[in-house]
């Protein structure tokens, strides 16, 4: 990592002075398992004959570096991570020779060895500054350019890249005598850098096509490893991709701007897609070899029709710098989702959207480290750290806001008339708001302001009166209602929301919407007229439809009826917005979390929507993890794995519910019966009607039995050997590092610090195993280690990796003030660390905090 940052001001200055024209990208990766050779010519022109500036190239070793013919000593020149370019001309060619790393860390070059039968499988992740990693670049995304890649390869790989992929030629054959080819692609668009790619491999195919909005066909694959191609639903996949072609393309009015559409699903992925144009890579756990949930299933649509969206705003129109990242990703998320929800099967994904991304946002929002929507970025640490809630979910969230506030039409025909006016450039932020006034008419210069440029969220609460009778008894007639808006001291900014208001009623056993208003509310107080003189409803829902991004209080009336007939609530994103409502305020200690699990018990038998559940569970744990007081911890935990094994009893054989019931009661088991109801399932002697305990399930029920101190090494070794995968390798480190005992954990913790070997999926995994506890006493001896390693892993390893490092190993479950101590004397004593580390460990112990004053709550709730 040292080096290896890039300035903003770096950056304004370098394209100032350059205009680059193409690159041709000659490429080898027959040269062995350890580097390939990369040859760069790139053309470019330079604003003043005779200045100097640098190209970025992260390279094992530099062979030659000939500029405008004349060659440069490439000691002299190239520190491994620039190469220095003096005495620039007018126009400008460069030639760089260089050997380029293969990674295992899932950036750049990534190069995967596939344990099932040993092939070999290669692809590029770039986003942000890693195409340097595999071709000698002016990394930054405004110096856009063609680019010709030339691939000499084994002749049995499938080798992908932006444009369609050409006839191979024969090229003799490698050391091993195994027979080689040279794919050369065509030259792409004018685009950056960091959406090239190169994936390359015996992938197995399946190809379609379509016909854009303009007449043309355009090709269409999807690939994956050959011992996944059983697994494989490549038809449902070109399904959904159709859908939302013919959604984009209608609501774009502009043409899919590439030649093709490749979708390859790779190995030991970082994230969950990545948009290089025309050639998109996913997460292999969107494969499915093993039954998932509803959940997973529309995650993937979302995700698909997520990096379809880029291929217009982020490829097409690509922004200027990092700052206006948040717009790339804000739009895909937005974009992606109403395109689910209107143009595919999954028509709740509003709901999906409230469950999972805005309490993403809320919880990022309400961090210490929150920032501004379009935040500033002085460097690539910043921009790497800021592909957080804010920047994906916060962002996506306001700009439902904003299309509200706008209206459906005028905000589609304003980003229509952007990607028309702006094709094959870069933008700001400015340059699409102008395009929205003038479809609105809309002046969103406030708007801007108070939403993208200031940090935190409003808190939105009803405020209402009732008449009286002659009895001094509610009479049920709203005498007044406004709407009540506050911010924290730290972020005091009033904004302007546009939201809805229901009136919810019990009718027939179900709480069903009976009135609805929509407004714009601003200031602090907002009077609704329209309500008074209506009857006071069962439930008054503020920001009904979820069109506004604030926390939602209820009204105590309200509040109590829905806490009591929250099953009964029929819409589901009404539904959703409660359930969000009253975690958001367990998380603020305003609900005791002892209260919150009986309203999980008691409620979430009859949630429909996968998702939802799936949130729900995930916070119900946390708090029986960590926001119960110490003292319950214990039975708490207990009370919610006989209550989840109870409701898998109770749904229905082979539903999405019973599955999700049944993890999460993996998740909690413990010594004693708990782990013996487990045990049972995994060999056969207990089941569950409709349930099938497939490999990955497997997999997990014996996490819990390692957990509970119930199966070893032994046990994990005979698991493995009947699933010698990567996903099997990867389940076992999990395995492994869930040990509960001292030298289980210390073992697991020094395969990843002690040497660096492990790849960025067995860092993940081995952390998530490490971190399961019941006795979170076995993590104790580790807060020490854990603030001494961070400087040396920061410094030494890849970003990926230290950032899972000094994210996933800290240690949240002891959840108490020694932690927190510990990291702020570490803040303290370190102010002049890295702001990226530093950001990384104050978001990490505002989790604890957070514990700690949920527990102060729980313990008056269990005092009174």
């Amino acid at each position: 990592m040292p080096g290896e940052n890039l300035t903003r001001i770096e950056a304004a200055e370098r394209a100032a002075l350059v205009t680059v024209h193409d690159y041709d990208v000659v490429l080898d990766v027959t040269t062995g398992p350890d580097v390939f050779r990369s040859t760069t010519t790139v053309r470019f022109a330079a604003a003043e004959a005779g200045a100097a500036t640098f190209i970025d190239a992260i390279t094992a070793a530099v062979h030659s570096v000939t500029l405008n013919g004349v060659a440069l000593d490439p000691a002299e020149v190239s520190d491994g991570v620039r190469i220095q370019l003096p005495g620039l001309a007018e126009e400008n060619e460069l030639v760089v020779v260089a050997d380029g790393r293969y990674m295992r860390t899932g950036e750049g070059l990534h190069r995967f060895v596939d344990p099932a039968d040993g092939e070999v499988y290669l692809y590029t992740q770039f986003e942000v500054p890693d195409s340097r990693r595999m071709f000698a670049v002016f990394e930054q995304p405004d110096l856009k350019a063609a680019f010709r890649f030339t691939v000499t390869a084994p002749a049995h790989w499938q080798v992908v890249s932006n444009q369609p992929t050409p006839e191979p030629t024969p090229a003799g054959a490698d050391a091993d005598g195994a027979e080689v080819a040279t794919w050369a692609f065509g030259a792409t668009p004018r685009i950056s850098s960091y959406i090239t790619a190169l994936i390359a491999g015996p992938y197995d195919v399946v190809r379609d096509e379509l016909t854009s909005s303009d007449g043309r066909t355009i090709p269409l694959g999807v690939f994956s490893r050959k011992s996944l191609t059983e697994y494989l639903d490549a038809d449902y996949i070109f399904e959904k991709t159709k859908q939302g072609f013919a959604y984009f393309e209608d609501k774009f009015d502009v043409p899919y701007p590439f030649d093709k559409y490749d979708q390859l699903f790779v190995p030991e992925y970082n994230a969950g897609a990545m948009e290089n144009a025309g050639a998109v890579t996913f997460t292999e756990v969107y494969v499915f070899r093993s039954k998932v949930t509803d959940a997973i299933k529309e995650r993937r649509v979302v995700t698909i029709l997520h990096e379809l969206a880029h291929m217009w705003f982020g490829d097409l129109v690509t922004m200027k710098w990092w700052n206006d990242l948040w717009l790339n990703e804000s739009f895909a998320e937005w974009a992606s989702t109403i395109a689910t929800a209107e143009a595919t099967e999954w028509v709740h994904a509003w709901t999906t959207f409230n469950s999972m991304e805005k309490s993403w946002a809320y919880r990022q929002d309400q961090l210490p480290s929150t920032h501004p929507i379009s935040a500033v970025i002085n460097d690539l640490e910043d921009v790497m750290v800021n592909f957080d809630g804010i920047t994906y979910a916060k962002g996506g969230s306001v700009l439902k806001q904003l299309v509200a506030w706008v209206g459906i039409d005028a905000f589609f025909a304003g980003v229509s008339a952007y990607f028309k006016k702006h094709a094959w450039g870069n933008t700001t932020l400015a340059d699409l708001l102008a395009e929205l006034e003038v479809a609105s008419g809309r002046e969103l210069s406030e708007w801007s302001q108070v939403w993208l440029e200031t940090a935190g969220v409003n808190t939105l609460r009803p405020e209402l009166e009732v008449s009286t009778g002659l009895d001094g008894q509610e009479a049920g007639t709203i005498t007044s209602f406004a709407v009540l808006q506050s911010a924290v001291a730290e972020h005091p900014t009033i904004r302007p929301h546009r939201l809805a208001i229901g009136f919810y009623n019990l009718v027939d056993g179900a709480l069903v919407r009976e009135h609805r208003v929509e407004l714009d509310v601003a200031g602090e107080r907002t009077e609704v007229a329209e309500l008074v003189g209506l009857a006071r409803p069962d439930l008054v829902l503020l920001n009904d439809d979820d069109l506004a991004y604030a926390k939602i209080r209820l009204d105590e009336a309200s509040h109590r009826f829905a806490l009591a007939n929250l099953s009964a609530i029929s819409d589901p994103l009404a539904r959703a917005l409660v359930w969000s409502s009253v975690w958001d305020a367990t998380r603020d200690g305003e609900t005791a979390a002892s209260d919150y699990l009986d309203l999980v018990l008691g409620n979430v038998a009859s949630e429909t929507e996968s998702t939802t559940l799936r949130i729900i569970i995930a916070n119900a744990i946390l708090s029986a993890s960590s926001y119960v007081v110490p003292g319950k911890r214990t039975a708490a935990r207990a009370r919610l794995a006989d209550g989840f094994w109870a409701l898998a009893e109770q749904a229905e054989a082979g539903g999405d519910a019973q599955f999700q019931f049944a993890k999460a009661a993996a998740a909690l088991a413990e010594a004693g019966t708990k782990a013996d109801r487990i045990a049972g399932l995994l060999d056969g002697s207990v089941t569950l009607e409709g349930l099938e305990v497939d490999t990955d399930l497997g997999w997990e029920l014996l996490y819990a039995l390692v957990a509970a101190g119930r199966a070893g090494d032994a046990e994990i070794d005979a698991r493995l050997a009947t699933d010698q995968t990567a996903t099997g390798q990867e389940s076992a480190a999990h395995a492994r590092a869930a040990i509960p005992t001292a030298d289980g954990k210390a073992r697991a913790w020094s395969s990843l610090l002690d040497v660096d070997t492990a790849t960025n999926s067995v860092v993940r995994t081995t952390a998530a195993g490490f971190l399961r506890a019941d006795d979170t006493s076995l993590l104790a001896p580790f807060v020490g280690p854990y603030f001494d390693m961070l400087e040396r892993v920061w410094e030494e390893r890849s970003y990926a990796i230290a950032e899972k490092l000094v994210e996933l190993l800290y240690p949240s479950p002891l959840a108490n003030r020694d932690l927190v101590d510990a990291s702020h004397a570490w803040l303290e004593s370190h102010a002049d660390a890295s702001p990226a580390l530093r950001r990384l460990i104050v978001e990490n112990v505002a989790g604890v905090e957070r514990a700690l004053a949920a527990q102060a709550r729980d313990a008056q709730g269990t005092a009174e």
